[in-house]
């Protein structure tokens, strides 16, 4: 059983978004099991985006197999290790590259969802700005000793921002990033609160017109449709100058770039994909970690999917010796197996204890009850290959309401009972026309 008591606001979040079908943001440590050999996977590129690398990584799975889980658990951990966490799901009105404006809606997504560990709920982006300024003021008083208000201690400060406008100048576009930053210190140290807006402004890509980016900040270009992954390449570099390890950029549900009628615009989509995976690979990024979760349709239809792009299917099809249950997981794209029916009992353990905690009552269930829901779930027709995760986690919880609504009813009454015969299978379509809320463990 889990021995760690589980505070009741977590235990009630973890709860309520189970039931839901989506993932928790917090509390997923409490529930986490299966899925190590992805995580050790994914934390080493964690070390080589560290030491100035870059990577790129697809995590391929069905609805409900494990993609959020995963994608989650690593924004979790990256956060904690000091990275600045960028997050967004692709639709029909966000995706990598469009004619109105679909890949700077991306963008501007991703920017409004940037998270640290002190501000995890996203949002962060004047918080790191600020958080930079105040690092660089006290690292030059520490080494000085000279009062606040001293104009060599202000020489000082103004030589080291500009060492890290002047290291960003040297990148694409990074000329009038590094501007714009200078700007926002300038604003920061004389209380100039609509200036510093107006920069971060500009940098959530809220500018719509050259002009007006003229007239307002003296800067003669917005971040585009076509440039706005050069930006996050050179926020990846800032950020590290401004203290944190690097930036992790996660997109999920790529399956509504394989959903584009139009194979023009499903191409130019695969294109700027290519283009930033070969960003990562050839050193053209730094401290830049991208991680995309697909369907499997998404990836391998020939007709729609990203192999229907022979640049990209050259370079991710797997190997001729990589197979179920012995996958290369250092490949680019990781393939999640499902859970096998010995990590679904841990888990409903960890929710039968959860539960208890939440609501105040002994836990009722037995290792023996346990293991006869998951027999029956397993024996599902159909199960062996489609039951997900999700489902069963969703049928444990409901099980867990009612008995403790029905405190004289036994969880093995429940479980024979025929509301719980199932005679076909309910597993999940994989039709990506399916529109699933997307919980994964």
């Amino acid at each position: 059983m889990n021995d760690r008591k589980v505070p009741r606001r977590i235990a009630q979040t973890v709860i309520n978004s189970l039931k839901g079908g989506v993932v928790p943001r917090i509390g997923l440590p409490y529930i986490t099991v299966g899925r190590k050999n992805e995580i050790q996977a994914l934390l080493h590129d964690v070390d080589i985006i560290a030491d100035g690398g870059a990577s790129f990584r697809f995590i391929v799975g069905r609805y409900g197999s494990g993609k959020s889980f995963l994608l989650q658990t690593i924004r979790n951990y990256v956060m904690d290790k000091g990275f600045v966490v960028a997050d967004a799901d692709l639709s029909p009105e966000r995706r990598l590259q469009g004619t109105r404006g679909q890949g700077l809606a991306t963008y501007r997504e991703l920017i409004g969802n940037l998270s640290t560990k002190t501000k995890p709920e996203g949002g962060a982006l004047t918080l790191v700005l600020d958080r930079w300024i105040n690092g660089v003021q006290t690292e030059a008083l520490q080494e000085t000793g000279l009062e606040p208000g001293n104009p060599e201690l202000t020489k000082i400060v103004d030589k080291k921002i500009y060492t890290v406008t002047s290291s960003v100048s040297e990148l694409v576009h990074g000329f009038e990033f590094g501007r714009l930053i200078s700007q926002y210190y300038r604003a920061y140290i004389h209380g100039d609160d609509e200036t510093k807006a107006k920069v971060v402004r500009w940098f959530r890509g809220e500018y719509t017109t050259k002009r007006e980016a003229r007239e307002e900040l003296g800067i003669n270009m917005i971040i585009s449709d076509d440039d706005w992954y050069d930006y996050l390449k050179l926020f990846a570099s800032f950020f590290r100058m401004a203290g944190y390890v690097g930036l992790m950029i996660m997109i999920d549900e790529l399956v509504n770039i394989y959903k584009i009628p139009n194979s023009i615009t499903r191409q130019n989509n695969y294109e700027k994909m290519l283009t930033m995976y070969n960003d990562t690979l050839q050193g053209k990024a730094r401290y830049l970690g991208i991680i995309m979760g697909a369907t499997p349709q998404a990836i391998e239809d020939k007709r729609r999917g990203i192999y229907s792009y022979e640049a990209l299917r050259s370079r991710l099809a797997e190997g001729k010796f990589s197979r179920p249950g012995a996958r290369d997981l250092l490949a680019p794209v990781i393939r999640l197996e499902p859970l096998v029916a010995e990590e679904m009992l841990v888990l409903c353990e960890k929710l039968a204890d959860m539960h208890a905690g939440l609501y105040g009552y002994e836990p009722h269930t037995t290792t023996e009850s346990l293991a006869a829901f998951i027999k029956i779930e397993y024996e599902r027709i159909g199960a062996d290959v489609n039951i997900t995760p999700r489902e069963v986690i969703r049928d444990f919880i409901e099980l867990l309401d009612l008995l403790y609504q029905n405190p004289d009813m036994s969880i093995m009454e429940l479980l024979n009972s025929d509301a719980f015969t199932y005679t076909k299978s309910e597993a999940v379509s994989d039709d990506a026309d399916t529109n699933y809320a997307e919980f994964t463990l």
